[in-house]
């Protein structure tokens, strides 16, 4: 938890400037929450200098830190806080400038730079990748080189500086660093592009489905880091500065403020307060919420277990406009349980099984539930979907992924179809709770229709096809989803019905298979 200026500044952070945000973290109480990293501007604002020195070492922009770094790292401890830097792990930093001006990166210098930032007092290194394959492309996010060794010889470069330094990956994403592990690299790694400037809800929703199939590879020690908070910034409403804060709260991912703290207004300060959410963030068992279940443009359902034995729980309001979201506790597990409002700290008594309230536009529900009773688990009838009982068309193919996975891809898009067949509605038919396991490896690091996720459209015996939203499953086409759940309508008693996929404009994920609920 800390402080960068950089949503809020860009690149017109002044030593000044440094100075007074620092001050406003402690006189509006924020350091006592535990945002205590102060950390030094990014990307091509520029606070590295262009050359280094006489005896190859890193150097400061004297234009915008006269004073130099040394003194700024004082001046931010002698207030009670941590002093973090910013590097690349490429030959400059990520600027626009071109030509000579380039600021310095860290690639080949590593050694020396991680002693130099342990000179200057560094408790936290930012690590970024841009120029990471050579002198001339800025960005690549499909590097044809092994990026993880960037920061593998970073990490033990700081290991050898001297100087306990948390190390923070920043490579967006690219080549999966959550699979790495990333715990065996960092103590956090980005797992996309920028959340901003400027702050969206395209922004949010896209950093959300990335990070659906890596969740489990947080915890103590290492950290999926959603980027930093655009709380308090134009761009959102309050509400979706509330959903954003609850998110990345729940996640566990770092919570780095990133406005201007002079000028921040009542209410984005009361969500950046708010110790009950703050307490999830950095409740000591360090489980990551999970993704459970989607309604599709409806909204999506969220939890994860605390250490004092406790469940929290996140619903997110899919849509833009203010109405009533139900909660239905079993998507979580749960028959009954007792629940608080993490955002009022309102309880809400013994809730059975659901929660109806009112959401504003991309709202948000936390709940922390206590005394919870288990529902009972469905059980399904799994169908493949790569056998010849099932009818393809238009395209749609099988491809064999592994010994164990054949899945059928090349669905949608126009034409191409899978079709089920001879599926089972049971002894009265009517509305079946629905699986999927599927693998979608469509990530992107820009907003689109689908960010990181693909459509489908699911007809039961020709009916009407049902909108199904999936978020990627991996960064490649060989990890499933499972589990990814849907309630159909219009099947009929008996064995006799067919359960169709298409997408008339786009593709669907690869599936693998589908199970009914008995």
């Amino acid at each position: 938890m800390g402080y960068n200026p950089y949503n809020a500044f860009l690149c017109d952070t002044t030593e000044a400037q440094y100075h007074t945000q620092a001050q406003a973290l402690i006189s509006l109480g924020l350091d006592k929450l535990g945002y205590n990293y102060f950390n030094l501007h990014e990307k091509d604002c520029g606070w590295q200098g262009t050359a280094r020195n006489s005896t190859g070492g890193f150097t400061w922009n004297t234009a915008a830190l006269p004073s130099g770094v040394p003194a700024l790292s004082n001046f931010v401890h002698g207030l009670g806080l941590k002093f973090g830097l910013y590097s690349v792990g490429g030959f400059f930093s990520c600027d626009f400038v071109g030509g000579t001006a380039h600021w310095l990166g860290s690639l080949n210098h590593e050694a020396a730079d991680a002693v130099t930032f342990a000179n200057w007092g560094a408790d936290y290194l930012k690590y970024d990748n841009c120029y990471a394959v050579n002198q001339t492309d800025f960005v690549d996010f499909n590097p044809p080189i092994d990026i993880k060794t960037h920061y593998t010889t970073m990490r033990d470069a700081l290991a050898k500086s001297g100087r306990n330094i948390l190390f923070s990956a920043c490579e967006w994403g690219v080549q999966d660093p959550a699979r790495w592990p990333g715990t065996d690299v960092a103590n956090s790694w980005r797992i996309s592009n920028d959340i901003g400037p400027p702050a969206s809800w395209d922004n949010l929703f896209r950093i959300i489905n990335q990070v659906v199939p890596i969740t489990q590879f947080a915890g103590p020690g290492g950290w999926n880091d959603l980027d930093m908070l655009e709380v308090g910034n134009t761009g959102l409403t309050t509400a979706e500065q509330q959903t954003h804060f609850a998110f990345w709260a729940a996640i566990k991912s770092p919570l780095f403020v990133s406005t201007d703290l002079t000028k921040i207004s009542a209410d984005a300060l009361a969500i950046l307060k708010n110790t009950r959410i703050i307490g999830v963030n950095q409740d000591s068992l360090g489980k990551s919420i999970s993704f459970k279940r989607r309604y599709t443009n409806d909204h999506d359902v969220w939890s994860g277990p605390l250490s004092d034995g406790s469940t929290v729980v996140v619903a997110l309001n899919l849509q833009s406009t203010s109405r009533q979201v139900t909660l239905s506790l079993a998507d979580v597990g749960f028959a009954s349980a007792t629940a608080t409002d993490l955002i009022t700290g309102a309880s809400l008594g013994q809730l059975t099984n659901s929660y109806t309230t009112t959401l504003a536009g991309h709202g948000t529900i936390i709940l922390k539930l206590t005394n919870a009773t288990p529902s009972p688990k469905p059980t399904f009838t799994f169908y493949p979907a790569a056998v010849s009982t099932n009818t393809l068309s238009g395209g749609a193919t099988t491809r064999v992924v592994n010994s164990s996975v054949t899945v059928v891809g090349f669905i949608g898009n126009g034409p191409g179809t899978l079709t089920f067949n001879s599926v089972d509605g049971g002894s009265s038919g009517g509305t079946k709770l629905v699986s999927f396991d599927y693998i979608n490896a469509d990530v992107t690091f820009t907003n689109t229709a689908c960010s990181n996720c693909r459509n489908a459209f699911v007809s039961v015996n020709g009916g009407t096809g049902v909108q199904v939203q999936m978020p990627i499953s991996g960064q490649s086409w060989d990890i499933l989803l499972s589990g990814y759940l849907v309630s159909l309508s219009g099947f009929k008693p008996g064995k006799t019905n067919t359960v169709e996929i298409s997408n008339p404009s786009a593709f669907t994920p690869d599936f693998f298979r589908m199970g009914v609920a008995n």
